[in-house]
């Protein structure tokens, strides 16, 4: 593999694409990156793909390692083809990540607190809001707390239920009834996720998200439109067009989010423009409530006029059929320019900060 980029080589600025990553999102975060890196400016940006692996170790990948099918085959030909990189050293790579990945590790604030101990800016929120972002109880705390609607639900713990699950069942049962859907508080893509239609699937469903974190929500099944919108920016936010994400299921599968032509994706939401402004209205004051910076995706559903607010991504898929690039388009934004305007407000929020990014 050929020698890395040298510090001060030009004037582009050298943004490292992360992406792979330790979760279970490792794979919709390969197809996020490639995106990224291959829609970056020319003119402006100087990529260069960082496979993040299973253990936690940084590696510069050349093209023909980041266009492989799954991050299993990038990994198997690391050692070969492609140049590990030293924690300390990232910043004689790039002067910049644009971050790729979703889930655990990568979107949850542990690799944004790596980089502010390296100094190196990146994309999306910082610590706080990222940590915020990926724990859904936390979120549902702050956002009712402000005053936003968000789904009824249950926190329950792996303890909790195992010292006592009749507790637990006639509380779910009390304040929820049946159907509910059953989530680990801090996993992304569906995964972990069921919906229980009875008290007897209850404990399946549970043992399932408990696979996944120690903590799960079951929370009411929510029957409406369900929408997701895009937001831009710090101080100045601007929401994009909502997207009606219509589901085959009981819920929307990793399949229907990323995979082009198997989901329905509808831009701008088959709403009148007052509901469609009241959805905008409602997710650029929750982004502002949960401290989002750049960018992020707001979930929720319309039930009756009412916005529902089910939860934040910080580090939103950027894969080709993605909903946020959708929305960019109606805002008249092609990728390239969508990329450089996160990439510009990214570097603006870690210009004002003091100390690290929140």
């Amino acid at each position: 593999m050929g020698q890395m980029s040298e510090q001060g080589r030009g004037t582009k600025l050298r943004v490292g694409v992360i992406l792979g990553g330790m979760s279970s999102e490792r794979e919709i975060s390969l197809e996020s990156g490639r995106n990224i890196f291959f829609n970056l400016n020319p003119e402006k940006h100087e990529g260069i793909p960082i496979f993040l692996d299973a253990q936690g170790g940084f590696w510069q990948i050349p093209l023909q390692l980041l266009v492989q099918n799954t991050t299993v085959d990038i990994a198997e030909r690391l050692e070969s083809e492609a140049t590990r990189i030293a924690y300390e050293d990232l910043k004689t790579v790039a002067d910049f990540m644009y971050i790729g990945l979703h889930g655990k590790y990568g979107e949850d604030g542990c690799l944004q607190g790596l980089l502010e101990l390296l100094g190196i800016p990146y994309t999306g929120s910082g610590l706080m809001a990222s940590a915020i972002g990926m724990d859904k109880h936390m979120q549902r705390k702050l956002l009712s707390a402000a005053g936003f609607k968000v789904p009824k639900y249950v926190a329950v713990s792996e303890r909790e239920w195992g010292e006592d699950p009749e507790e637990i069942l006639g509380r779910i049962e009390d304040y929820l009834g049946y159907p509910c859907v059953v989530k680990p508080t801090r996993e992304g893509c569906s995964t972990g996720l069921s919906v229980a239609q009875e008290p007897d699937a209850m404990g399946a469903a549970l043992e399932n998200a408990f696979r996944w974190d120690s903590t799960a929500l079951v929370e009411e099944a929510l029957v409406g439109m369900e929408i997701t919108c895009g937001v831009i920016g710090n101080r100045e936010l601007m929401a994009l067009p909502p997207t009606e994400t219509i589901r085959k299921g009981d819920f929307l599968t990793v399949e229907e989010k990323f995979l082009p032509g198997e989901g329905e994706n509808i831009t701008p939401a088959r709403l009148p423009q007052e509901a469609i402004q009241k959805v905008q209205d409602v997710m650029v004051q929750a982004y502002r409530v949960l401290g989002l910076k750049a960018y992020a995706r707001m979930d929720g559903f319309v039930i009756d006029g009412e916005v529902i607010v089910t939860e934040p991504n910080t580090l939103p898929g950027m894969t080709p059929s993605t909903c946020i690039f959708h929305e960019a388009a109606e805002a008249g934004l092609i990728p390239m320019e969508f990329l450089d305007k996160i990439i510009e407000l990214s570097l603006e929020a870690h210009a004002r900060k003091k100390g690290p990014l929140a």
